[in-house]
């Protein structure tokens, strides 16, 4: 992009723009709003359950009855959308991770329950198998290796029993390869023609997902980590790759994960496809700045905003981020 020509000082003050808040918005090139955001909610069993998620201040996880007035209020704020994440119970775990499909598992159940309640919001489920493996990992693993085809297989039949309970965006976090065909595919093939991919395509194997696990109960189960899958923090180009590769396999929108670490991939990414691109804002992310929030060495409403205004700046064209009904109250007031 070609930068815009300026006078020299004194012509061109740049500080005329500044001088009082309707001229700032006049030129303001990004704004942010209630529009961009997309709220993850973790899921847990039981009957009028909130269980605080300790790594994460403020973030709970809600039994279904609780995730539904959870969900009448982020329609209420206006979030257009909500990502859901259950916290499976450890009995249920197993190595072929057949709760995954299950129509009755706690994801199923608490798509079913929104969808009745608040119809309008739109719902997006989670397709992997970590939170359901007995290994803590987003595929099945025999002698140590993560199998690729063999998990694709189970990630269509997952993908199946969440199209089939009302989820209206599948969200797939697995990275494994060959994914987004199978599901675009099967999707079709089974009638779920509107149903949309999110593509979780530039999923990096960072350090900064450590709370959610906990949220999930994944960290305790993970034997070894997920670089055979997750992508080297190191590379761009391969981003693009597979972003091109998600695409042109049916994906709808494509996903950047984490986020703010990886703001240049957003604006390669948006830059190269102009496809709709999303900015995953994760637990660890989360975390760090509530806690600075918290001890008085950060203004936390202030920081949030900016962070959350960053991924707008860097082409995205919404944000999944804990901070949503947080965020939503803010924009309201503004």
């Amino acid at each position: 992009m070609k930068s815009a020509l300026s006078a020299a000082y004194p012509a061109a003050r740049f500080r005329r723009f500044k001088k009082m808040p309707a001229t700032r918005a006049l030129v303001r090139e990004n704004t942010l709003s209630v529009d961009d955001l997309i709220w993850p909610v973790f899921l847990c069993d039981g009957e009028n359950v909130e269980q605080p998620v300790v790594s994460m201040p403020g973030v709970v996880r809600h039994s279904v009855d609780r995730v539904v007035e959870a969900a009448k209020q982020a329609y209420d704020l206006g979030i257009p959308a909500i990502c859901l994440f259950p916290y499976t119970d450890p009995s249920l775990k197993t190595a072929d991770c057949a709760e995954a499909w299950n129509p009755e598992n706690l994801s199923n159940r608490a798509t079913r329950a929104i969808k009745k309640a608040v119809p309008d919001l739109a719902i997006m489920t989670d397709v992997a198998l970590d939170p359901y493996n007995i290994n803590g990992h987003d595929g099945f693993v025999v002698d140590g290796e993560i199998l690729n085809d063999e998990t694709v297989e189970a990630l269509v039949k997952q993908t199946l029993s969440q199209a089939e309970a009302g989820a209206d965006i599948i969200g797939p976090s697995d990275m494994m390869d060959g994914r987004i065909r199978a599901m675009r595919e099967a999707l079709e093939n089974e009638g779920h023609t509107n149903v949309m991919i999110m593509s979780y395509a530039a999923k990096y194997a960072s350090g900064f997902y450590g709370p959610f696990r906990d949220a999930v109960g994944a960290a305790g189960a993970l034997k070894g980590d997920k670089s055979t899958y997750q992508m080297d923090p190191a590379n761009s180009n391969e981003a693009l790759r597979l972003v091109a590769r998600d695409l042109s396999e049916g994906a709808d929108m494509v996903m950047v994960k984490p986020g703010m670490p990886y703001l240049d991939i957003c604006r390669l990414v948006k830059d190269q496809f102009g496809a709709p691109t999303f900015a995953y804002q994760v637990s660890g992310e989360y975390a760090m700045l509530n806690a600075a929030g918290q001890n008085g060495w950060l203004d936390l409403d202030k920081v949030m905003m900016e962070s959350l205004l960053a991924f707008k700046r860097a082409g995205c064209d919404g944000i999944l981020t804990y901070f949503a009904p947080k965020a939503a109250k803010v924009l309201a007031k503004l």
